[in-house]
């Protein structure tokens, strides 16, 4: 698992990343060269405390002692909080049932300069209230094509989503989505659409319209990755 970051997951040639970076620690403690496999992408500018990814090693080495291990080779934006052994064929990716990501926007005037990187300021007052009860109309299993990123290569935009809500804490707009998985940008997408219903451009009920519409550009814009982070992960008993 991973602490709050500012880099990108994916391993990419000369470029500073997580897998690249945890792989090459694994290496130094392990003596062996592995694949590391996460339970998806997060971008740059995307933060994440709640990551899970898993690797295969020969070596019998103490799973307790992997975190102090790793974490001890590692940059200090990357921290392992836990190690466990698994089954043979479990699957990171695969085997995920459900991802929890949270959106959040600071809602005053000034922002913040100590979580620049971890919010989205935006200093016009929103309605939380509104935004919440169109988030509603997201629960369940449509096709999400109007949150979908021009261009992105899945098959299928049908996903499902579990839970949704919007909350305030003072200045402090959190749009939290769990679903069975979810697209490229889809939550920055829905999180900039909410955007628009609680500055009052648009009513909450236009969020299903949006919704069936399912077209890119009846949405509203993709905001910015720093406000986006990955919570949790959740798998079978």
């Amino acid at each position: 698992m991973t602490e709050k970051i500012l880099i990108g997951w994916q391993k990419q040639t000369n470029k500073l990343n997580i897998q690249g970076e945890i792989e090459r620690a694994i290496e130094i403690i392990t003596g062996e060269k592995v694949e590391l496999i996460g339970s998806g992408r997060t971008d740059a500018g995307v933060s994440a405390v709640g990551q899970i990814a898993n690797f295969k090693i020969e070596k019998d080495f103490p799973i307790e002692k992997i975190p102090i291990a790793l974490n001890s080779q590692l940059k200090k934006s990357i921290r392992i909080k836990k190690a466990e052994e698994v089954p043979e064929r479990f699957h990171s990716r695969y085997n995920c049932k459900k991802k929890t990501y949270e959106y959040t926007i600071n809602n005053s005037e000034q922002g913040t300069a100590i979580y620049r990187n971890m919010q989205y300021h935006y200093p016009i007052k929103l309605d939380e209230t509104k935004m919440d009860e169109a988030v509603k109309y997201l629960i369940g299993e449509h096709d999400f094509k109007s949150f979908k990123a021009s261009g992105t290569s899945s098959k299928s935009s049908v996903r499902i989503i579990y839970d949704a809500k919007v909350e305030r804490k003072g200045d402090i707009i959190t749009i939290t989505l769990t679903g069975n998985g979810f697209l490229y940008n889809m939550v920055r997408i829905i999180s900039g659409t909410l955007v628009e219903v609680g500055e009052g451009k648009i009513g909450p009920g236009k969020i299903k319209e949006i919704l069936d519409a399912k077209d890119r550009l009846k949405a509203g814009k993709t905001l910015p990755p720093t406000g986006l982070c990955l919570i949790n992960v959740e798998y079978d008993d």
